[in-house]
């Protein structure tokens, strides 16, 4: 991006424990994210070999036939298999668009259940994939870590307590979808306006995406320079705040908008999976805006639990 470049930040600091490191670190970020939503993360310690072992059993699932898949499809709950033409993401920011060029597998961990307890929705998982829910499971606990100490670091940066955002994600509170992109031989041509995924901002506090690059691949969009191809760095996991988070901090940090675009002509045999992971605190969480001087703009007061399911029902089909 020619204006905001996306900030590579490099989180070994904090881990460290040295107490001006961490205080420079949540400096950078804090900056970092006033310039643009989003941030590469390194130093993160997650296991280099994890995305790819999970990203190559998600290959197996969605390579399954179509009439396997089905039997795993999405319950009421918006867990499980979800085939294409079910997604218009673009819906969320009140945008029409055809529906998005992807499939999902979605699942979350029951935000009901008693502190270290976690009940997984979708209660199903598909049986030809056996290491699906294994990897699922140590992925999701690997980012629910690290998200929780991102979230340490940006209350440091706010001049907050370590626990200001962390005290409301004590239980499982998140959601998790590995996007597969098909490849153009396969989806054909995209229509007029349609994308991987449509343009859109993601709805929680934080998202922490591990991500392949590609023509068809993620775009960030820059008040100066509009829509920009998103650096991509081997091993770093992309960082961008979500809606809530821009509202809990009154926009001083803002919302990253975001696209993927639809696969390219250039490119006919290409496909990407995208590992999403989309980190929310309790549903009965009050985000109330932080006054000035660290907030900019005064929001009405949401409870977390409605506004993502405002948004999440916006975006799926009926079809």
């Amino acid at each position: 991006m020619p204006s905001n470049p996306i900030p590579v930040i490099d989180l070994s600091p904090w881990t460290a424990g040295d107490r001006a490191g961490r205080k420079r670190l949540a400096g950078q970020v804090d900056r970092a994210l006033q310039a643009t939503g989003f941030l590469l993360l390194t130093g993160h310690g997650v296991a280099p070999q994890l995305p790819g072992r999970l990203r190559a059993a998600a290959q197996d699932l969605f390579h399954l036939p179509p009439p396997v898949k089905a039997r795993y499809a999405q319950s009421t709950d918006r867990r499980g298999w979800i085939g294409r033409e079910k997604v218009v993401t673009a819906r969320s920011e009140g945008t029409w668009t055809p529906p998005d060029l992807l499939e999902v597998w979605s699942c979350a961990a029951d935000s009901a259940t008693r502190p270290g307890q976690t009940r997984w929705l979708p209660d199903r998982w598909p049986l030809e994939v056996p290491a699906l829910h294994p990897l699922v499971t140590e992925y999701t606990e690997r980012m629910r870590s690290l998200a929780d100490t991102v979230l340490e670091v940006m209350a440091t940066a706010l001049d907050r307590p370590a626990d200001f955002f962390t005290r409301h994600t004590a239980r499982p509170n998140w959601d998790f979808t590995i996007n597969w992109y098909p490849p153009a031989d396969e989806t054909g041509p995209a229509a007029p306006d349609q994308f991987r995924i449509g343009p859109h901002t993601d709805f929680g506090l934080i998202t922490l995406l591990d991500r392949q690059p590609g023509k068809g691949g993620l775009q960030v969009h820059d008040d100066t320079d509009g829509w920009q191809d998103a650096p991509h760095m081997p091993g770093a996991i992309t960082l961008n705040i979500g809606d809530l988070m821009a509202r809990w901090t009154a926009d001083r940090w803002r919302s990253g908008r975001h696209r993927v675009l639809p696969p390219s002509p250039d490119a006919p045999q290409e496909e990407l999976t995208s590992l999403v992971y989309f980190h929310a605190c309790a549903p009965d969480t009050t985000i109330t805006s932080l006054p000035a001087p660290t907030g900019r703009t005064s929001y009405p007061p949401v409870r977390a639990g409605d506004y993502l399911r405002d948004k999440m029902q916006a975006i799926y089909t009926t079809g």
